[in-house]
């Protein structure tokens, strides 16, 4: 029986006359951390926008979590809908809301495309935000959030409706070491809760350390480069 919870099979993504991916290829089970690493324009971010649905494929296949996505093929309402539920995505640059709150935009997902009742979907947002430490700013507004509170909210707000995976782009381009660190500790908290982590970055320190899993991107396709289980950090 599989644990897998992504698996991408050959996964091609054409811009143009421009070959982003080429037969990009991996699963990732359960609890892992998988660090997709490389260049800056070597299609990190195309293939987590693609597993997200943001991302139109041409060729190859994606399933998450029992949900498939076919190459070459448009995504159907109710399958990007099931999609939503299954995978969250933390953007590089957090893409808050700015006329929103910290709250309101932990909520409008759940309240205005998941139909959850608002006093529920709050509920649930504030206990987010006091779990990363920041439920003390759901009243502000993104423009007057810190980098790390800011990235702490788009977490929450990816996590509002409990998907079992958690896609991040490139989250410690702008953090110090101490929220490195921190940001650190808080994916491998999500782990234990069998929450898969799937990030895209060129932070070779930060996979290293954090990483149960890291991959490369090599001429659009995936190749293993390390792995490594965090025993000492269980």
């Amino acid at each position: 029986m599989t644990r897998s919870v992504l698996t991408v099979r050959g996964v091609g993504v054409v811009r143009g006359e421009r070959r982003i991916l080429s037969g990009a290829t991996f699963d990732a089970d359960r609890g892992e951390v998988v660090a997709i690493m490389g260049p800056s324009g070597s299609g990190k971010t195309t293939l987590l926008r693609a597993i997200a649905g943001l991302e139109p494929f041409q060729s190859g296949q994606i399933t998450v979590d029992g949900v498939v996505l076919e190459g070459g093929t448009r995504l159907e309402r109710q399958t990007l809908r099931e999609l939503c539920r299954k995978v969250g995505m933390v953007f590089q640059f957090h893409c808050l809301f700015e006329h929103l709150s910290a709250l309101d935009n932990v909520c409008l997902a759940p309240i205005h495309a998941h139909r959850i009742a608002p006093a529920q979907a709050r509920r649930v947002g504030i206990e987010l935000l006091k779990a990363f430490g920041v439920d003390h700013r759901a009243h502000a507004l993104p423009r007057n959030l810190s980098g790390g509170e800011a990235q702490r909210v788009a977490i929450a707000r990816a996590l509002a409706v409990n998907p079992p995976i958690l896609l991040m782009d490139e989250p410690t381009a702008s953090l110090d070491p101490v929220r490195r660190g921190e940001l650190g500790e808080l994916i491998r908290g999500l782990t234990r809760e069998g929450r898969t982590i799937v990030i895209a970055t060129h932070d070779e320190e930060f996979a290293r350390t954090w990483a149960t899993r890291r991959l490369r991107l090599e001429s659009g396709a995936v190749v293993q480069d390390g792995d490594q289980r965090l025993t000492s950090r269980d």
